[in-house]
């Protein structure tokens, strides 16, 4: 047959079965000719702008900002003619200024971000052209392309595992890229591929491969390879080399491409994490709206002035436009005005802010008190947006395992066959449950042998011990658990376990793994054994379990009844545990069953929903064994971060999917629960149950306090009771009938633990809480079931853990212990959300104070919107003079030290909610007093302008400058006012800016006479001199700031005498080196009264 011939006609069939694919949704994969269909290449781009789009994208996300749009509009007003009073550019050139820095940190991120691509997409691999291995670059490799990826050498593509150097075609890969995780894991080609050692081999294969669609689930891969004249095979996760992972082990593999580039799951998983925005940020934009609401009410009051001024006063010196209309004069005076006062709103803020949150977020990266030196693990602010947000969390949303505890297990007891076995009883020599073994115990040696058997462990022969890779620290803890036993998991083939039973080796023929899932609960094995008979060997949660029990009398009510009492006695100790069951099947059950579970392995869509069904079919008629009890200790000082948390005012939820007496235990350990709390237990079955236990419960809160009814108003005081509600009634629990019931339940209540939950029960627990209260949330888990509640909290915080980094990953804070999270909150967050609010509102008041000014000099000036200040020197007011003050109070301000709120979690509490909008209108209030003796009290000073002894007048620009001057004085010694630690950089603001502020006016006073002719520096030529010159202007330096500031420090003196707060008093009490444990004492008495 002509070999052409046969190519096209296997083409068109081809192209057949591909139009069928495309309708099904999937991929079709064609092997060693030319693909029909186009797919993505390989090249890859992290980048966030291009040379073409850097421009509109910037400007794009910029002016996203409302107060960039506002600015704009102003700097696009000052060029209508004759409408600006200071000038065209003075907005424009700050603008300008501001958004080229911001450009420049992104020209420079991005900058990085390119360099790294291109040196990924340059890699070379070996790719098989015309029978040939050819050296290529990754972003050369397309899809269906045979691959030769060698040891230690990362994969350029998500790829299909054909065969490899390794017997049966496994490979050991390392995917710490993808999700952390360290330690190897093992793929497979399948029986019908991994003989294919030879290139000739590889490239004589016809056939096609056909797949699921691109997506982004990392753990799932649903696809069927059909060669020519063979059956299709199933090909699964087990299969699928991912792009990011590492060859590790393996001389070589050979592999073919399926998907490529941004198609690949590595650049799936990509996307940015959800934006979040703290509720400072949220706050300032509504006062920015106020301040703008502020702005255009004054311009339109000034406007109306300027109207009838001008009515009212014929003055022969100013000119009148014949064209002028009343209307039109009007809106041109507005928008004159707009134009003066538009300073109200500082520029700077936003700049000011992101450099101040990043220096923030670097000294939480530095914070050595963080750092875990076992695992060389610092803390990690992995966005700056929410300092702030650290220091009011008023929920915490826990995981157990891996952030609550240690997620290292050790096997500690057992039961088996109604016969409990703790620790003591397992370190005798001989142990009972050996010698049973010995004895011929059936049940007994089948418990071994399950424990030995059904796992997915991978064993590591160094030269001394066997090392155990294994994906959970719960198969790992069981296998070794077995070996102690006597039962030593030695060798794994594709298709054998090789134990030591005793004395003795088995060889069990492995036919399926009927892997564990957050549904499923469970994991099972289909062996073989070595007498030929086939077996499932079964273990999961005892809910599970029990309910596919045989109901043969090999599972006697009594056997059944001391497992549970034997499984509430390991929880009670904190244990985890597991039960095990066995079934023997029938070969005639066995094919039916494999038939069907073939079918579903081979399925393109819903393969893990089919696959589940299938599973179910034989995981039946078990016969219950025992069950294990694993160890997983508590983390260094989580009872006493817990304990710290609570005295902070902060509520502590565990959300877990353990048992709920091994939750209810953990709660103990962890001081979550005391011996004198309520325990409020939710475990029903259906929803009218699940009502009546929660109406119920909140009635008898509701009495205790001395109210009546079932709403929501009887349960504002904090009950000291605890809420435990299992997964199942915590579905009936947030449905929409009931969920503001059980909310008004559990925020009454000091801690809550949901037992049981699955990942998206935890986001739906935090998302409830999160619209109920309207507090800010933080989630803080290790694992990724724990990814979904961390995205949905105000904070999302992941251990850097056993489970590897994807919590961690897909956080906002990164650390590498539960107990870090003390410094976090309760240092860093309640530092940072104190210098934010300071920073913001000081900004706020520094413009006004100096902005203002204009409204009282237009009272002066017959509201004809003439300035008072140099115009450029109006724009250089935020850019040089008052820059410093707010970023040093942003950085370094702290009322009490790390020790002092480390030992009194109760400043933490204190110091919330301090960011109102009664704070802000105090500023603005304080700011427009101090402008009021600022311009009013240098008016008095200045007189006629007669300030010189030879008898000379200045002028309205001599008498700007000295306001100016007394401005810059009476903000500086106001940051200096409200700051509490003094630090060198806290003299260098103030001081330095006060000194920068005269060496610019006698330097800008020049600047004209050096550069004649130019746009800058005509009207204030000479004008330094001329003000430092005059002994009115020293008499102001010393009279204008101190009138000023009089009320302010009397103020602020009465306040810390007479009505000090808390915080004050931990302040004076630390300042003066005396011990504030009377504070509390005192405080607790007046509570009591």
């Amino acid at each position: 047959m002509d070999p052409c011939g046969g190519r096209v006609s296997q083409s068109t069939s081809l192209q057949g079965r591909a139009s069928e694919a495309s309708r099904d949704k999937s991929r079709l994969i064609h092997l060693n000719i030319d693909q029909p269909e186009k797919f993505g290449g390989n090249h890859i781009s992290t980048a966030k702008y291009s040379f073409l789009s850097f421009l509109p994208s910037f400007l794009f996300e910029q002016f996203r900002r409302y107060s960039n749009i506002f600015f704009l509009t102003i700097a696009l007003l000052q060029q209508i003619p004759d409408v600006s009073p200071t000038g065209r550019y003075t907005t424009l050139v700050p603008l300008v200024f501001i958004l080229s820095v911001s450009a420049i940190k992104e020209i420079i991120e991005d900058f990085k971000r390119h360099r790294a691509d291109e040196e990924t997409n340059n890699r070379k691999v070996e790719v098989l052209k015309h029978g040939q291995w050819e050296s290529v670059r990754w972003r050369d490799v397309v899809v269906g392309n045979f691959l030769k990826v060698h040891n230690d050498t990362f994969f350029p593509a998500d790829l299909i595992l054909y065969s490899s150097s390794e017997p049966q075609g496994l490979c050991y890969i390392e995917t710490s890229n993808l999700d952390g995780e360290t330690n190897l894991k093992v793929r497979q080609g399948v029986h019908a591929t991994s003989g294919f050692l030879d290139t000739r081999e590889l490239a004589s294969l016809s056939g096609v491969l056909e797949c699921e669609l691109p997506n982004r689930h990392l753990y799932e891969f649903a696809g069927r390879l059909k060669l020519d004249g063979k059956e299709d095979v199933a090909l699964g996760p087990d299969q699928v080399l991912l792009r990011g992972a590492k060859l590790q082990n393996t001389t070589w593999v050979f592999g073919q491409v399926v998907y490529a580039g941004h198609e690949t799951k590595l650049m799936k998983n990509s996307t940015a994490a959800p934006l979040k925005r703290s509720t400072v940020d949220k706050l300032t934009n509504t006062q920015i709206l106020i301040l703008f609401t502020m702005l255009i009410g004054i311009s339109f009051f000034s406007a109306i002035c300027s109207y009838v001024f001008d009515y009212q006063n014929e003055l022969w010196y100013i000119e009148k436009k014949v064209s002028e209309t009343g209307i039109l004069s009007f809106l041109y005076n507005v928008l004159t005005f707009v134009i003066l006062y538009n300073n109200l709103i500082p520029i700077s803020l936003t700049v000011t802010l992101e450099v101040v949150r990043f220096i923030q977020a670097m000294f939480i990266n530095l914070d050595l008190d963080m750092y875990y030196a076992e695992t060389n693990t610092p803390a990690m602010a992995r966005t700056s947006n929410l300092n702030e947000e650290l220091g009011q969390v008023r929920y915490i949303f826990s995981d157990k395992t891996g952030t609550l505890t240690r997620n290292i297990m050790e096997f500690k007891g057992c039961t088996v066959g109604g016969e409990i076995y703790h620790p003591e009883d397992l370190l005798q020599i001989p142990n009972p449950l050996t010698e049973r073994v010995r004895k011929g115990n059936r049940v007994e040696t089948e418990f071994l042998i399950l424990l030995s058997v059904c796992h997915t462990v991978i064993p590591d022969h160094s030269e001394e011990e066997v090392i155990y890779h294994a994906a959970s620290p719960d198969e790992r803890a069981l296998v070794y658990g077995a070996k102690t036993l006597g039962y030593v998991f030695e060798t794994r083939t594709p298709k054998d376990v090789v134990i030591r039973a005793l004395d003795r080796h088995e060889n069990y023929e492995i036919l399926h793994v009927l892997e564990f899932t957050s549904t499923r609960k469970r994991m099972s094995v289909v062996a073989r054994t070595p007498e030929g008979k086939i077996k499932l060997y079964c273990k999961g949660a005892d809910s599970m379990i029990y309910e596919r029990l045989s109901s043969a009398s090999r599972n006697s009510e009594e056997l059944k009844a001391a497992t549970q009492r034997h499984l509430e006695e390991f929880a009670t100790q904190g244990l985890r545990t597991l039960c095990c069951a066995v079934a023997e099947i029938s070969p005639e059950h066995y094919e039916e069953w494999r038939r069907i579970y073939q079918k579903a392995a081979t399925a393109i869509e819903n393969r893990e929903l089919k696959l589940e069904e299938a599973s179910s079919l034989i995981e039946r008629d078990l016969e219950l064994l025992g069950a294990t009890a694993i160890e997983d200790k508590l983390q260094d000082q989580v009872p006493e971060t817990i304990a710290s948390l609570l005295k902070a005012g902060i509520r502590i939820w565990v959300l877990t999917g353990d048992k709920q007496e091994t939750a209810i235990n953990i709660g103990y350990s962890a001081r979550l629960l005391t011996q004198s709390m309520e325990l409020l237990i939710l475990n029903q079955e259906s929803l009218d149950a699940t009502r009546e236990a929660i109406l119920g419960y909140t009635s008898d809160l509701a009495n205790d306090n001395g109210h009546n009814g079932h709403n929501g108003r009887s349960l504002e005081k904090e009950n000291d009771a605890a809420v435990i509600v299992d997964g199942k009634t915590l579905k009936f629990a947030l449905s929409c009938d009931l969920r503001r019931d059980f909310l008004d339940l559990c925020t009454s209540c000091r801690a809550v633990i949901c037992c049981r939950a699955s990942p998206i029960q935890k986001a739906e627990v935090v998302e409830a809480v999160t619209q109920k209260t309207g507090a800010v949330t933080l989630a803080i888990g290790d694992g990724a079931n724990d990814v979904a509640m961390i995205q949905k909290a105000h904070v999302g915080v992941g251990i850097s853990g056993v489970e590897g980094l994807q919590a961690a990953c897909a956080s906002d804070y990164a650390i590498a212990q539960f107990r870090y999270l003390n410094k976090l909150l309760l240092v860093h967050g309640a530092w940072n959300y104190d210098r934010m609010c300071k920073l913001i509102f000081y900004s706020f008041y520094k413009n006004i104070c100096l902005y203002i000014i204009e409204l009282w000099f237009a009272i002066y000036s017959g509201w004809s919107g003439q300035i008072i200040f140099e115009r450029w020197t109006i724009g250089l007011y935020n850019m040089l003079f008052t820059c410093a003050q707010p970023i040093v109070i942003g950085l370094f301000e702290q009322s009490t030290s790390a020790e002092l709120r480390l030992r009194y979690p109760i400043l933490y509490r204190a110091s919330a909610d301090s960011f109102s909008l009664r704070t802000f209108f105090v500023w603005v209030v304080n700011a427009i007093v101090h402008s009021l003796f600022l311009f009013w009290i240098s008016w008095a000073i200045y007189g006629d302008g007669i300030v010189w002894t030879n008898g000379r007048e200045g002028g309205y620009l001599v008498l700007g400058n000295f306001i100016y001057t007394y401005v810059v004085i009476v903000v500086s010694l106001k940051s200096g006012l409200e700051t509490r630690a003094w630090t060198i950089f806290t003299h260098l603001s103030i001081w330095g800016s006060i000194l920068l502020w005269f060496v610019f006016l006698v330097l800008y006073s020049f600047f004209y006479q050096v550069f004649p002719g130019g746009p800058i520096g005509a009207e204030i030529c000479g004008i330094g001199v001329m003000v430092l010159s005059s002994p009115t202007f020293w008499f102001g330096v010393l009279l204008v700031p101190i009138s000023t500031m009089i009320p302010d420090v009397v103020y602020k003196t009465v306040k810390m005498t007479c009505f000090p707060t808390l915080e004050d008093k931990f302040h004076l009490c630390e300042a003066n080196h005396r011990d504030p444990g009377s504070i509390l004492l005192e405080e607790k008495h007046r509570s009591e009264i």
